[in-house]
């Protein structure tokens, strides 16, 4: 199964590296897709190249769909919406942050779900979708680890939020 990242222009990288890191670290099927295939230039200024174009990925072939925030206007049309309520329907984790929550929202992924949109929170996990302000970074790469069970027991998991979390020395 594929853990699959949405990158697109001016998309916050920062927000999703951290998670993108830990994937890497425990050897996820990570793709990095742009809605057309294409390279894409990030809010930070890196030139990002994608994997492939979202639309060459089958949904029943995804584990988890994960949006960082940035300028949502590249990605939030009609066709991205039936995708995520597509995903939504199969009980793909989808997890967003900052901005990109913004786009479930607009898809009706977040009607019924605790969110970061309807409670004052900095991360949500409800109903196998994760929401997070774009402060919680951290809490959001270690929450969706935690959801995709990452962590080989506690005490890995309390090293992680120890060492990326509280900066304490590994």
């Amino acid at each position: 199964m594929k853990d699959v990242f949405i990158i697109y222009n001016t998309c916050c990288f920062y927000e999703i590296v951290i998670l993108n890191y830990f994937m890497s670290c425990t050897d996820c099927d990570v793709l990095l897709c742009s809605p057309d295939g294409n390279p894409i230039r990030t809010t930070e200024g890196y030139c990002v190249n994608a994997d492939m174009a979202l639309a060459g990925v089958k949904p029943e072939q995804i584990r988890s769909f994960i949006i960082p925030g940035g300028d949502i206007s590249y990605i939030n049309e009609a066709s991205m919406h039936l995708f995520l309520q597509d995903l939504k329907q199969r009980n793909v984790l989808i997890a967003a942050i900052c901005a990109g929550v913004n786009l479930l929202d607009d898809a009706g992924i977040l009607r019924g779900i605790q969110s970061t949109h309807n409670m004052d929170l900095d991360i949500a996990n409800d109903q196998h979708v994760i929401t997070a302000r774009a402060n919680a970074y951290v809490d959001f790469a270690i929450e969706t680890a935690k959801e995709l069970d990452l962590f080989t027991d506690e005490e890995d998991l309390q090293e992680t939020i120890a060492f990326w979390k509280y900066f304490k020395r590994a």
